[in-house]
This record gives structure tokens, sequence and C-alpha cells, in this order.
């Protein structure tokens, strides 16, 4: 029996060292690494790889005798089943809110075990390892914002005082909630590649540094909850900008006030958050969050349906029973008749066949596209894109990005799934919010719409 289980164990060596586990045995076996399965991202939908005709589709009149329609495939992704809501926006806020009081204000120490975690990773001979926020007991029941003491140590930092106080209320100073990030221009860095090349240099040192391609930026990530009133003229609308971000009421509602920039900026954080719970478990993270391209954006839109108007079909707005189908203005301010004054929950409607909800009304939504009328002629028709980073000085057609869907405040011509508008990346609006998009990363799957196969 002994002899046995010697030659049984030697059978099963040679076999592991067979597959390619040993050395290979001078054969070509590739580099070893962990199987990951695909996963869908939490409030998310897959959105099938496809090809479709983007622009005016032959049935819009008024748009037809300039055509602009052009052929594209986009690859598959994940899209946000609903544009992002307050309380998920207000999760972002709480974060940049917390990394201040324990960073900047240090309102407990580096030494404390509970806030802080010292990484396994040693650092460098004679350096002391970078400590970091432990999250978990920050937001847990126990945590930082209910130790009253730590509260009254930050009440003269973080909330209002003095003559800025009202009726005593502990209101926290918004206009300290910024944001630093930095992101790496891969288009800028694939323009100077060649001066990079130590090839092309002849052995000189490249003469455009690596640190020249990562933007780093900081932004106000608070948003404007005043554009309630601003956005209209003669018009009571004080309780929407008083409780509409703050009051839980309106928590699942679509989050508005947000600029092109504070959407880019809450892309990387959702990126680094992933990341960083990625890293914690030892497993690979997702591709970076971004806004959707123009291109993503109508493709989605369109649900898989051909040359339709809206993304439940159409050509009408109403259904069979006389309902409308989406949040715009209806006549001509016929707000209620759809069913919302204002926002509407961000499920609200029925999904399009891809399983998104309010493609078309209820916000109009911020695409990382610039907006030009000429860009349809020159994009690629492999995921065109036409995007570069805006710097200041830079002209105004340099700065406007493409604003998709349609609002509660739009007649239904902008709720087509080929119409655009446009805004300033710094400009906030009661009627703009957006959603997020993420590379799928493998093999395409042909499965039920919105879901995937384990």
């Amino acid at each position: 029996m002994k002899n046995l289980f010697i030659s049984i164990m030697i059978l099963i060596t040679l076999a592991l060292f067979s597959c390619g586990r040993g050395d290979g045995r001078g054969e070509l076996i590739g580099v070893s690494s962990k199987t990951v399965k695909q996963e869908l991202p939490y409030g998310m939908v897959y959105i099938p790889a496809g090809t479709f005709v983007m622009g005016q589709v032959d049935q819009d009149v008024t748009i037809s005798q300039f055509p602009q329609n052009k052929q594209v495939t986009i690859s598959a992704f994940y899209m946000d089943e609903t544009e992002i809501s307050n309380s998920e926006y207000k999760q972002f806020v709480n974060w940049v809110r917390d990394s201040i009081a324990i960073k900047q204000f240090k309102v407990v120490p580096e030494t404390d075990k509970k806030y802080f975690i010292t990484p396994k990773l040693k650092g460098a001979p004679g350096t002391t390892p970078q400590k970091y926020i432990n999250w978990s007991n920050v937001n847990g029941k126990k945590g930082l914002w209910s130790d009253k003491k730590l509260i009254a140590k930050l009440e003269k930092d973080m909330y209002y005082d003095g003559s800025a106080k009202f009726f005593n209320k502990k209101e926290l100073k918004v206009e300290q909630l910024k944001y630093d990030y930095a992101w790496i221009d891969y288009k800028k860095a694939a323009n100077y590649r060649a001066l990079r090349d130590p090839n092309l240099t002849k052995g000189a040192a490249p003469t455009v540094e690596r640190d020249e391609f990562i933007v780093k930026e900081e932004t106000y990530i608070y948003p404007d909850t005043l554009v309630w009133i601003s956005d209209f003229t003669y018009a009571q609308n004080d309780p929407m900008a008083k409780g509409y971000f703050s009051h839980p009421s309106f928590a699942n509602y679509p989050v508005v006030g947000v600029t092109w920039e504070q959407a880019k900026a809450f892309t990387v954080w959702r990126s680094r958050l992933n990341e960083s719970y990625k890293n914690s478990k030892n497993l690979p993270a997702r591709l970076d969050y971004d806004l959707p391209t123009e291109a993503e954006f109508e493709y989605a839109a369109r649900g898989g349906r051909i040359a339709t108007s809206y993304p439940w079909g159409g050509p009408y707005i109403r259904n069979a029973k006389g309902c409308l189908l989406a949040n715009f203005k209806p006549g001509r301010g016929n707000y209620i008749d759809d069913g919302g004054a204002f926002t509407v929950y961000v499920k609200s409607y029925f999904p399009n066949d891809f399983g998104l909800y309010n493609m078309a009304g209820n916000v109009a939504e911020w695409t990382s596209s610039i907006y030009s009328d000429a860009a349809t002629a020159y994009v690629s028709t492999m995921n065109p894109s036409f995007n570069k980073a805006v710097k200041k000085g830079d002209p105004d057609y340099n700065k406007k990005r493409v604003v998709k869907g349609g609002s509660w405040k739009d007649i239904g011509y902008f709720l087509q799934n080929s119409a655009k508008s446009y805004e300033y990346p710094d400009s906030a609006r009661s009627s703009i919010g957006f959603r997020c998009v993420t590379p799928f990363l493998g093999r395409d799957i042909k499965d039920k719409p919105g879901k995937m196969k384990p």
C-alpha cells in the first residue's frame, strides 16, 4: 500500500508539471494568473456590442435636409440603469467630508487604530509607512459622526459659526468640500509617444516626461442647490432649493446642480472607490468609470431598436391609453400631465429594451463628448468620440459638452434619441444630471438585455 501511495503521488506531480505549473519544460506556457469571473457592477446593466446609424432618422423632416448620419460600432459596456441619485452622489460628498475631517483637520491622530490602517507592505528603509483611513469604522454605527466629542472638535473648522450661523443650527460649510484628483491624458501621451522612444531620441533622455500627461485638478463637489432659483425668472422654487438635495424624501431623485467638472470628478472617485476595495481583497479592479460618449448614450438609448425616434420606439410620446411615456414639458407648459411637476423618482416609467430608465426625460445628462456639428464627419466608425482635455484659455467651442436625453423642462423634441444640446463644463442646471459607464472586459455575451450569465 505504501508503494502504491508513492506511485500515485509521483503521477499527480508529473501531471501538474505537464499542465504548465512547473518550469514549462522549455515550452511557451504564458504567465500564470488568477481566473477572474466577469461581474455585473451593482446598479448597472450590460449593453451588448452592436452597430447602429447614429444621427437623425429619415422621418425627422426638419433635420433630414442636413444629413449627419453615420453607421458606427460600439463595444460592449456597462451603464447605470438610472441617473445618479441624490443618495448616490451624497455618498461622494460624505466621503470628501470625512476625508477632510480626518486628514486636514486631524480630528483623530494617526495612531488611532480604529480609524487608521497601517499597510502590511513595508516602505523604503528609514521611511514611515503611509497610513490609510479605515472607512468601515468611519461609516459604522459607532463611527466618526456618532462620537459627540469628535464632532465638537470640528465645530469651529467644519461648521458655520458666528454671524454665519442661522437659528443656532449645526450646518456644514459646504464651500470647503473640495476634491483633489488626477487622471492621465492618454491622447496627449499618444501624440507625444515618439519623444519618449529611446530608439528615436538616440539614447538621449525623453524630451517629454510622463508627469506632463498626468492632469491634476481640484473642484468643489457640493451641488449648486440655488439652480432651482437661478434657472427661473419670477418663480417660487425656494422649497426645492432648500430641500431637494438634503431632504430624505428626494433621496432617490436624480441629482441636479452638478457641473460637468463635478460629474467627471465623481467618476474618478467611483473608480478609486472600487479599486481600493479590490486591492484590499487582492483582486483586479474594474477599468475606470467615465461619463458616456455621445455615441454610447445614443446607442444605449435606442435599446437595440433600429431607426426609432425614442427609447421606447415611437413615433409617439403617448401609449395606446394616452399616457405620456416620459417626464418632460408637454404642450405649452402642462408639466404635471406626465405625472411630475419637476423631476421624478429615478425608476419612473418603463425602462427601454436594455433595461435603462429615463434615457429620455426627467433630467438631461452630461456626456464626455465635446459639442461640434462637424464632428460626425471625422470621428471614427469604431467607438466614435470627440473629446480632449480642456485648459484655461481654450476657445469656447472646445469647452461645450454634449447634453443628451432631454429633461423635465424641455419640449418633446429633445427627447428624441438623436437630439442633443450643449452646456459649458462649469455650468450647473436644475435640469441636468448624469450617469456613468465602465467598459465590459472579456468576450461579448449574447443574453437577455441587462442580464449576464454567471
